[in-house]
């Protein structure tokens, strides 16, 4: 009996302990977005998290011993060197492909049409991924497949951070291959405007009959690692639907870059002239 009673008596006390146990780490993630930033001072840290200074420094000298903060002094406290190695691991570990599936068999049910993944390699866009829609539409793409980036939906949302001396680069080095003929001016034109709205279009440029509406899927960093794309018939794709699912594509491409560690309002790297 009196090992009941014990046993009893201990359980609320470890109760406590795991709910304590779990405040201090849900406070400790707290501060490491606090200091997100750049350095902030133990006055503004404690404000911030509505804590005394004293539960604030002593919260954050533990996550100092960790490496996750550094303290700068007259500056304050900043993201330590622990995240960095974190950061990189995860990176390596990151398979665009594996993190977008679910995302992309998503949007194919919901679109009905053939979502494509895919990125840049050698200025020319890989195909990683297909998902085939629903409808009687045949898509002549295969995984692996390489396309154009200036006449392709996806390509041209590869394409969205570099300068218009790449742009025109690449543009004249399709022109003297097999891409299809297009005047330079009004595509860059369109460019521009795929810029101002973060996707892109094809519209019947690669494919007769076939219409396309693409965006870029970004790092934790904000630069383009890869793009999805809506392909389907023309008849399917008029300039209203086309509008619609951008939204449906751009939402997409959020959730993937939201896996990948980026967030909303990360400027992107600004991308050097290729040559």
């Amino acid at each position: 009996m009196r090992q009941n009673a014990s046993n009893t008596e201990s359980e609320p006390t470890e109760e406590k302990s795991k709910v304590q146990g779990s405040q201090t780490l849900l406070r400790g993630l707290d501060m490491l977005d606090k200091v997100i930033d750049g350095p902030v001072k133990l006055a503004e840290l404690s404000a911030r998290m509505g804590l005394t200074r004293s539960t604030t420094h002593r919260l954050a000298n533990a996550l100092i011993d960790r490496g996750f903060l550094t303290f700068l002094p007259r500056e304050g406290y900043q993201l330590g060197p622990k995240l960095l190695q974190l950061g990189f691991l995860a990176q390596g570990q990151a398979d665009v492909v594996q993190i977008a599936r679910p995302r992309i068999e998503e949007l194919a049910a919901h679109s009905e049409d053939t979502v494509h993944l895919g990125r840049l390699e050698n200025e020319m866009a890989l195909y990683l991924d297909k998902i085939a829609g629903r409808r009687r539409v045949e898509i002549s793409s295969r995984i692996g497949d390489r396309q154009h980036l200036t006449s392709t939906g996806l390509g041209k949302a590869l394409l969205l951070d570099d300068s218009e001396e790449t742009w025109r680069r690449i543009f004249d080095a399709d022109q003297a291959g097999d891409a299809p003929r297009a005047d330079y001016a009004a595509w860059l034109d369109r460019m521009k405007g795929y810029v101002e709205a973060g996707r892109a279009f094809d519209l019947e440029e690669n494919e007769d009959q076939i219409r396309c509406v693409a965006a870029p899927i970004r790092d934790a960093s904000g630069a383009i690692v890869a793009a999805i794309s809506v392909s389907s018939a023309a008849q399917y794709m008029d300039d209203a639907r086309m509008q619609s699912l951008s939204d449906d594509v751009c939402d997409t491409v959020a959730k993937i870059s939201g896996d990948l560690g980026w967030t909303p309002g990360v400027q992107p790297p600004r991308r050097p002239a290729r040559r």
